[in-house]
C-alpha cells in the first residue's frame, strides 16, 4: 500500500482526490490548516468505507512547521505519491492589488509547493518510485482579470514541474501538474452562474471534483509511468 500525501485534501478538489486514491488502495494523508474538523471528517468517512486515511494538519507557508510534521510522516515511510492541491485566492485588479493579496497567494501555490515537495524527494527517490502531481489552474495558461496573483503563482509552478520532472525521471519519479477550468467547488460560488458557465466553457458546465480525480488517480497510477513534465487541461475545452 503506497501512501499518498494530498495538501489541502479537505476542500472541493481535495477532497474527490482523497476519496479517489483511497478508493484506489492507497494510503491517504488528508492535509488541511485550518480545516483540521473536515479533514478528520473526511478520513473518517473514508475508513468507515473500508480506505485506509489519516490527517497532518500544519501550515504549508511554514517552512519550519512544514519540515516538523513532514518529519513525522516520514518516521512512518516514505510519501510516495503526493498531490500539491493548497491554494488560495486573493483577486483585485493589479492596480489596486496589496503587497498581502500578492504575497500571501505566491506563499501558498508556490513557496509551499517547495515547502512540502523538497523534504519528500529524497525518501521518495530512495524506493525509485514516485508521483508528483501539482494541481494548477486554467488562470495560468490563459490568464484572468483580477488574478495576476494567482496567475503568476501558478504559472510558476508549471516551470517548476517541467524542471523537477527532468531531474527525477531518472529515478521513476514523475512530475506532472494538472490545470482545472471551472470546477463546482465552494471557490466558484459568486463567481460563475450558469449563464456565465454557459459563455465560457464551450461543453457549457462546469466541471466536477471526481473528474479532477479521476485525472490525478491515472497520473498516480502504475500506468502512468510514462508521462512527466506535463500540464495537462481539464476544462471542458476552454482552451
Amino acid at each position: 500500500m503506497k501512501r499518498a500525501l494530498v495538501t489541502g485534501g479537505s476542500g472541493g478538489i481535495g477532497a474527490a482526490i482523497c476519496r479517489r486514491l483511497a478508493a484506489d488502495g492507497h494510503h491517504v494523508i488528508v492535509h488541511a490548516n485550518r480545516g483540521r474538523d473536515r479533514a478528520a471528517a473526511l478520513a473518517g468517512e473514508i475508513r468507515e468505507a473500508g480506505g485506509s486515511a489519516g490527517i497532518a494538519v500544519f501550515d504549508v507557508t511554514d517552512r519550519a512547521a512544514t519540515a516538523a510534521a513532514l518529519a513525522e510522516l516520514l518516521d512512518e515511510g516514505p510519501v510516495q505519491i503526493l498531490v500539491n492541491n493548497a491554494g488560495i485566492h486573493a483577486d483585485a485588479v493589479f492596480p489596486g492589488m496589496s503587497g498581502e493579496q500578492w504575497d500571501s497567494v505566491v506563499d501558498v501555490s508556490l513557496n509551499g509547493f517547495f515547502n512540502v515537495t523538497q523534504p519528500l524527494t529524497l525518501p521518495m527517490l530512495r524506493t525509485r518510485w514516485g508521483r508528483i502531481v501539482n494541481i494548477s489552474s486554467v488562470a495560468a495558461l490563459a490568464g484572468n482579470r483580477g488574478q495576476v496573483n494567482y496567475s503568476a503563482a501558478k504559472g510558476a509552478l508549471h516551470a517548476a514541474t517541467r524542471s523537477l520532472a527532468l531531474e527525477l525521471a531518472s529515478r521513476g519519479v514523475t512530475v506532472n501538474a494538472v490545470a482545472p477550468g471551472i470546477i463546482e467547488t465552494g471557490m466558484i460560488d459568486g463567481s460563475f452562474d450558469t449563464d456565465a458557465i454557459r459563455r465560457i466553457v464551450p461543453m457549457q458546465r462546469a466541471g466536477r471534483p471526481e473528474e479532477v480525480a479521476d485525472l490525478v488517480a491515472f497520473l498516480a497510477s502504475e500506468q502512468a509511468g510514462y508521462i512527466s513534465g506535463q500540464i495537462i487541461s481539464i476544462n471542458g475545452a476552454m482552451i
